[in-house]
């Protein structure tokens, strides 16, 4: 994998995009063909002089660095071709071509909602954004964010505290913690979902990186969920993306009084769906939900990573779950202690289930077979 993974390093260092990739593979060949090529045949194929320079003659510190940082352990490298891309976020005109992984990369592969909004919340808005995160995530969702302070933050914990997987994505290079107050933060994702950054490693945080991110956190994800929001602010960007790329956008409405509910009332105003509850996010996305897991097959965040183990189009996923399930309703810790299974496990399967028209969640988080 070495020598594969420094010929993508090398085109990631280019800022070589999926297009010029593609079309460079037209005429050179695959990814070690391509990176092997001088700066004229590079130019001669369309490339431009400033990238094909960079990629004809990369640092060779550089590359070493990003070598040791992959040798580490639960850290891969994927480019666009790889199975285990992120299916959704290869749709989007202007996808990464690598993905820089640290953590289980089989969780990529989870229906996935966004959660962003304000850096500096209100304790109510703090308070939403976990509890939405929370209950989704124990609905079997990837709860997908940008790792900063305030709502961001909130959502991976409320994601980490259900027992279920997270991804956060970086505005900068993995190997680095940006705001240093989330290194405790980003260890747990890493240890229960996924860091990921299209930036090469050392590259340092700016704002000018934060809206390439937010695409990718609107990318991956099924619909974005919009927390408290000023008038002018990041999480309007990546509501604005989503909506471009065909995703769906919610938005938690907030007293008039409070100008961090402005940014919401605008999107609610231009369209976006307005939600009080996680009831309302899963019955406008658990019919996408349910085409993407049939397209990909489901993964979880246990099978090792390598896609091995996604389950048939045709396999009937949730069946673990027949023997406990009943009409009479029981909860999501009942079934963990009846059947064995991890929370991610029954969490995912009861989704598919509660999508196929099995089951049904009830109030206080229960579930009870239907028909």
């Amino acid at each position: 994998m070495s020598g594969d993974s420094i010929d993508w390093i090398k085109l990631a260092s280019a800022w070589i995009s999926v297009a010029e990739y593609r079309c460079l593979a037209e005429r050179l060949g695959e990814a070690r063909d391509i990176a092997r090529q001088s700066v004229s045949t590079l130019e001669g194929a369309g490339l431009d002089g400033a990238k094909a320079r960079a990629l004809a003659d990369p640092d060779p510190a550089a590359i070493e660095r990003s070598l040791a940082w992959l040798a580490a352990g639960s850290r891969t490298l994927l480019p666009f071709t790889d199975d285990r891309y992120p299916v959704l976020l290869g749709d989007i005109p202007d996808p990464p071509l690598v993905l820089y992984v640290h953590g289980d990369p089989a969780c990529l592969d989870l229906p996935a909602l966004a959660v962003v909004g304000s850096r500096n919340p209100t304790d109510g808005g703090s308070r939403n954004a976990r509890e939405f995160a929370f209950h989704l995530a124990a609905g079997g969702f990837c709860i997908v964010s940008g790792m900063a302070q305030g709502i961001d933050s909130a959502a991976h914990r409320g994601a980490l505290e259900a027992g279920a997987a997270t991804v956060a994505v970086l505005g900068h290079g993995i190997d680095r913690v940006y705001p240093a107050d989330n290194r405790a933060l980003a260890r747990e994702i890493a240890a229960g979902g996924a860091l990921i950054s299209e930036f090469p490693l050392g590259t340092p945080p700016s704002r000018h990186h934060f809206p390439r991110r937010n695409r990718i956190i609107s990318g991956m994800s099924l619909g974005t969920i919009v927390v408290e929001a000023a008038q002018r602010s990041g999480s309007l960007i990546t509501a604005r993306l989503a909506g471009e790329q065909g995703r769906e956008v919610f938005a938690l409405p907030g007293s008039i009084h409070n100008p961090l509910a402005r940014g919401c009332h605008r999107l609610i105003r231009q369209g976006a769906k307005l939600v009080e509850t996680t009831d309302d996010i899963v019955t406008e996305i658990g019919p996408l939900a349910g085409q993407l897991m049939t397209s990909i097959g489901h993964g979880n965040c246990s099978d090792g990573g390598d896609g091995s183990d996604r389950q048939p189009e045709d396999e009937d996923t949730g069946s673990e779950l027949d023997d406990y399930l009943s009409h009479d309703p029981v909860t999501i810790d009942e079934l963990i202690a009846r059947s064995g299974l991890t929370i991610d496990q029954v969490s995912s399967m009861l989704l598919i289930l509660e999508l196929k028209g099995k089951v049904e969640r009830l109030a206080g988080g229960r579930y009870a077979l239907l028909g």
